[in-house]
């Protein structure tokens, strides 16, 4: 036999294209055009057929996905996946792989490479809304707006007065009290009452974007979202409310995610079920232009892990159990007492439960609610309004505007004035912030010691759940984030950091616990945003703090939950939204990528060209330039943030001088004021520090001056913009940041991290939850670069794309699904996957008649 070359050459004009075999064989030939083809990627002559992609190549993620793209455009060759790049490193080994499976295929009629089938049905071409519709519906959203501002501002306005006439501090209190707690019900019973009588019960249905059916689902969904039981998510009264909202809930249920289900008629939840914080079970989803509606049904017992997405159409049997970072897509079951993990889910033997059960009866959850309502009545609420009027009495700013007695002030006063309240406002909620977060927790965590079983709604869950909500406070992550000075702040909060090696980067501006006191982090680690360290476990009746451990010299990508118990040790990287994994040896020394995860190589040759950058005298004079550059941005964040607060003021004691002359109508105008001043401010201050310009893909050092600036952006808050969420003035405000937003876009709640990078095409639809991260930075190398979304593409919820990606006209990235950078999705196809991969077409559900569905112990309810 003769011996095959271990080279594939790239042919010259007068050379043979390779030395092959005499076999002439079909696995020969892919070979030596997938050779060819990764050689033109790679800029090189020859390409070893068994050399290592990326130990011996010393090629990368981003390469390999040009590659895949490249392949995939040769209708001759099989389309390789990312996982089976990585499964596969060599050309010779990849040939094999893909060969065997398109045999496989041809003879079973099925992938075998593709995620496990769910009942997804091709993109259909978008749907085309009327421009007339589109401009009709944001100017009926703005008038809504406005009418509701101008009633609550009535109410608000009417409410102080009657309060502020009490002759003494108990009728004060009583008046508070009258007028507190009817405002907290009225609050809590409109949206129910709008949602009956606007929709009455939700069907499984389809209806376009712009329309009256829209109007009516959107009016809903915000009512919903700026309702006050939201604040109570964990307590047994939030299931109540989503009962009356008509959602089939049975007893004993814990939901501790803050995603409000839109459609609750078609959410059925039984007995004993836990649902993890973050989240999605929405009962609705945008696709193609058009807003669909399905069922999620839950049996007894099931447990939902954190940072998970159920799509429509989805249910869980009895005890079963979906992990965390998981996700159910549009028609996938889980069995009855199965285990399933990963995106989309596939069967696992892990247990996530990992809690044992404590007494917790059906008396101690109605107490636990009642002292809540209770507390919210008769103690929260009187004195949040008796601060105000302590506020407007005791400060001299505003009570000598609202004294009749008083001249009329002239306008040289308002400016000094508001100055002084600003001043006063700001620092003071430092002070006493940045005391409270150092103290009160570690009082707290003297009660709920770790390792011990508590059962749920006591005195040992309300104060964790303080300490919990205390010390997430997101504004002094943003502060201290992205420089040296967050490990101090995190030590002080309680995290274990050991012996820290400073890196002027080592956590991001978002990271999250249950608890800091039971968190360790190894020496040398660096970790991305998004981080939830879970380290609290949960059943239905029980909780449970434990350590979670993040071992030394490790990376940690965007959007991860590291629960307890990862397996994973020293010197590893997790990619971004990578589901940790809890069986299985510890992993050493390698990167994990995927839900559920492979292994994946630990770091590339690109990666480490700056490493001399991070040692010795280099990295002590390029560390101390971080700092002060960083220094100088936490200045310039609380500065911006003042000159906020600042404008509010000076807005509101203008509002007051004019409530005499205008009425209540002025607390209407101070709300439609406030939103439209803030969203040109920081607008204005966005554009400002971009000199108005575009931002340049970056492969850079992060401690090159070009990330510094960079780095500086994301202390800029855009949390405003979720006001938006489901109206034209979202894509209006993305452009005015830079996105080139095509027109007629829908977005109902994505986050773009670098404006200027993207560009998204005419009527896209882009989820809830969804994100377009036009960077990354892996081990203090930081890479940018621009994404790219074609006309009528869709975005599903959670879905997470990565920069340098191109999505052709009309594709879907399926929900909770990762685009991995540099990949290029062909128009009108469907991906989906953690990493995302080219989905196989499978009929979509039957659109039929509503069936009842009720689990064991949920409450009866008439079917749709």
């Amino acid at each position: 036999m003769v011996k095959q070359s271990s080279e594939v050459p790239i042919p010259g004009p007068d050379e043979p294209a390779v030395t092959m075999s005499d076999t002439g064989s079909a696995g020969t030939e892919t070979e030596r055009k997938l050779a060819e083809t990764l050689a033109q990627v790679m800029g090189t002559d020859r390409v070893p057929v068994d050399s290592h992609f990326f130990t011996d190549l010393g090629a990368n993620s981003l390469v390999m996905a040009q590659f895949c793209a490249r392949v995939r455009k040769a209708p001759e060759l099989p389309s390789p996946s990312m996982r089976d790049i990585y499964r596969h490193p060599t050309i010779r080994s990849l040939t094999t792989a893909l060969t065997e499976s398109a045999a496989l295929s041809r003879a079973t009629g099925r992938d075998e490479s593709a995620p496990v089938p769910a009942a997804v049905s091709a993109p259909a071409p978008a749907t085309r809304p009327n421009p007339l519709h589109h401009r009709l519906c944001g100017t009926f959203q703005l008038l809504f707006f406005l009418v509701y501002s101008l009633v609550w501002g009535f109410l608000t306005a009417s409410g102080y007065e009657w309060t502020a006439a009490g002759s003494d501090p108990a009728d004060i209190y009583l008046r508070s009290l009258v007028f507190g707690g009817g405002g907290f019900i009225l609050l809590c019973a409109f949206p129910v009452a709008a949602k009956w009588l606007l929709v009455g019960r939700w069907k499984s249905v389809e209806f376009p974007l712009w329309g009256l059916t829209y109007l009516r689902f959107w009016l809903v969904k915000v009512l919903l979202h700026a309702n006050p039981m939201v604040l109570l998510v964990g307590t047994p009264l939030y299931t109540l409310y989503l009962r009356a909202l008509g959602a089939r809930i049975g007893k004993g249920v814990t939901i501790l995610t803050h995603t409000v289900p839109v459609c609750t008629d078609l959410l059925t939840i039984g007995a004993g079920t836990v649902i993890r914080k973050e989240s999605f079970l929405l009962c609705y989803r945008a696709h193609a232009g058009r807003i669909q509606t399905g069922r999620v049904t839950l049996g007894r017992d099931v447990f939902i892990g954190e940072k998970t997405v159920l799509d429509i159409d989805t249910s869980m049997g009895d005890g079963a159990q979906l992990g965390h970072s998981s996700s159910l897509h549009r028609g996938q079951a889980v069995p009855a007492g199965e285990r399933w993990h990963g995106s989309p889910a596939e069967p696992t033997r892990v247990d996530h439960v990992r809690v044992p059960p404590a007494r917790c009866t059906a008396a101690r959850r109605t107490w636990f609610g009642l002292v809540t309502m209770l507390q919210l009545v008769f103690v929260y609420v009187p004195l949040a309004i008796g601060g105000v009027y302590m506020v407007f009495t005791g400060i001299p700013a505003i009570g000598k505007r609202l004294d009749p007695q008083t001249a009329v002030l002239s306008r040289a006063e308002l400016i000094p004035d508001a100055l002084a309240v600003s001043v006063v406002l700001f620092a003071g909620f430092l002070v006493v912030g940045i005391t409270a977060l150092y103290t009160v927790p570690r009082l707290l965590s003297l009660i709920v010691r770790a390792d011990r079983v508590y059962p749920l709604y006591g005195i040992h869950y309300t104060l964790h759940r303080l300490a919990a909500r205390m010390t997430n406070i997101k504004f002094f992550a943003w502060l201290f984030g992205d420089s040296s000075y967050i490990v101090h702040y995190l030590r002080g909060l309680g995290y274990d950091l050991s012996h820290v090696e400073q890196t002027g980067s080592n956590f991001g501006t978002e990271v999250q616990h249950e608890t800091p006191f039971l968190v360790s982090v190894g020496s040398g680690t660096m970790v991305a945003d998004g981080l939830s360290l879970i380290n609290a476990d949960y059943s239905s009746t029980s909780f449970r703090l434990s350590h979670v451990s993040v071992g030394a010299r490790n990376f940690l990508g965007n959007n991860i939950a590291y629960p307890s118990g990862g397996r994973t040790g020293e010197n590893c990287l997790l990619a971004t939204k990578v589901m940790v994994p809890l069986d299985g040896e510890i992993r050493e020394g390698v990167g994990l990528l995927g839900s559920p995860c492979f292994e994946i190589p630990r770091s590339v040759e690109r990666d480490a060209r700056f490493d001399h950058l991070r040692k010795g005298d280099e990295l002590r004079r390029h560390l101390a330039a971080k700092n002060r550059y960083n220094l100088l941005s936490m200045t310039w964040m609380l500065f911006v943030r003042w000159l906020h607060v600042f404008m509010l003021t000076l807005l509101a004691l203008a509002s007051v001088d004019l409530y005499g002359a205008v009425g209540h109508v002025v607390i209407a105008l101070y709300l439609a004021l406030t939103l439209l001043l803030s969203t040109a401010y920081y607008v204005l201050v966005e554009r400002c520090m971009t000199s108005f310009r575009g931002l340049r893909p970056q492969l850079c050092s992060i401690y090159d001056r070009n990330f510094w600036l960079h780095e500086r952006l994301w202390k800029i808050p855009v949390q405003y913009l979720n006001i938006f969420n489901g109206t034209p003035f979202k894509s209006f405000v993305w452009r005015l940041l830079g996105v080139r937003m095509g027109k007629r876009v829908f977005d109902d709640g994505c986050f773009i991290t670098e404006r200027t990078l993207a560009a998204i095409g005419d009527e896209c639809t882009l989820n809830a939850g969804s994100k377009i991260q036009c960077h990354s930075q892996e081990d203090g190398t930081f890479k940018s670069d621009g994404i790219t979304l074609g006309a009528g593409c869709t975005l599903g919820v959670g879905a997470h794309v990565h920069y340098g990606v191109t999505m052709g006209d009309g594709s879907v990235l399926a929900p909770d699904s990762f685009l991995m950078k540099g990949e290029e999705v062909p128009q009108n196809a469907l991906w989906g996957g953690n990493p995302a991969v080219d989905m196989p077409e499978v009929p979509a559900l039957p659109r039929g008649p509503e069936r009842a569905v009720r689990p064991a112990d949920a409450p009866a309810a008439a079917t749709s």
